[in-house]
């Protein structure tokens, strides 16, 4: 069979770890075709320094290299990024599925030409139980966010709000609304809420409170589900990675989904 190339879009935290973890040989049937970055010069002397050999190319050309395509970047280039390699019948794999909310055109551009959306877990848990349980009824889903103040900075529905991080003192609830809501006021830091309602009864019923919390080190969230077939609580709390917006375990998580792409051995749904 031949290897799956992988084309990584964004050379931050999450990015890196994917190209040393593919380019090490450690994921079976994979390949680092392309790597896209905001800084190409950057971006080349990093894998210079470590040792990867893989070229540097614009968005454009992922569709030519790469089988699949791995977005660890801004939201605000999603399009970019999953617009060529849908015409072209290839995968994208999502991380800021936040991003997906208000552009239902990409699914159905990945419907007319063949190819596919990829949201892995991600910082969260308990979806493959949410997804069996949307076979059934759903009667609710409320998610609550527990992150350190420093995680939310820069939130354009906190700036919207005049909400000033560094003077939080106290846990402090910023925000109670719906997913789809949270997706777009905090597109940094909720993407769990966002893949949390694809995966159940969507963004409009999917509620979420965000609190900025200083006693808190980790990214915590709780989620309770009631439906016909179980009723789920279900809590995690993240280690926060290099960037405190995004939890440690967010990198893993893709790397465990790319991992399960070539498996003779496939857990979960």
């Amino acid at each position: 069979m031949s290897p799956t190339r992988i084309a990584i879009a964004g050379l931050g935290a999450i990015g890196k770890t994917l190209a040393r973890r593919i380019s090490d040989g450690t994921l079976p049937g994979l390949t680092l075709a392309a790597i896209a970055s905001g800084d190409r010069a950057k971006a080349e002397a990093w894998l210079k320094s470590e040792g990867i050999a893989c070229p540097v190319v614009d968005l454009a050309d992922f569709p030519k290299l790469a089988d699949l395509a791995v977005e660890c970047a801004p939201a605000s280039i999603i399009e970019e990024i999953c617009v060529p390699m849908l015409k072209a019948g290839k995968k994208v794999m999502v991380l800021s599925c936040g991003a997906l909310l208000p552009r239902p055109h990409l699914m159905e551009l990945a419907k007319a030409h063949g190819g596919q959306i990829i949201v892995p877990t991600g910082a969260l848990l308990g979806l493959d139980a949410v997804t069996a349980a949307a076979e059934g009824t759903i009667h609710s889903v409320k998610m609550t966010t527990r992150k350190p103040p420093v995680g939310l900075k820069g939130a354009p529905y906190l700036i919207e709000k005049g909400l000033d991080m560094d003077k939080v003192t106290t846990p402090t609830l910023v925000f109670s609304g719906t997913a789809r809501e949270a997706a777009k006021g905090f597109p940094a830091n909720v993407n769990v809420a966002a893949a949390l309602s694809l995966a159940g009864i969507g963004p409009d019923r999917t509620t979420i409170d965000i609190w900025a919390d200083p006693g808190v080190t980790r990214n915590c969230h709780s989620i309770e589900v009631d439906a016909d077939s179980a009723k789920l609580t279900l809590a995690i709390e993240n280690i926060p990675s290099e960037n405190p917006k995004t939890g440690r375990i967010t990198a893993l998580s893709v790397i465990a989904a790319l991992r399960k792409l070539n498996a003779p051995l496939r857990i979960g749904t």
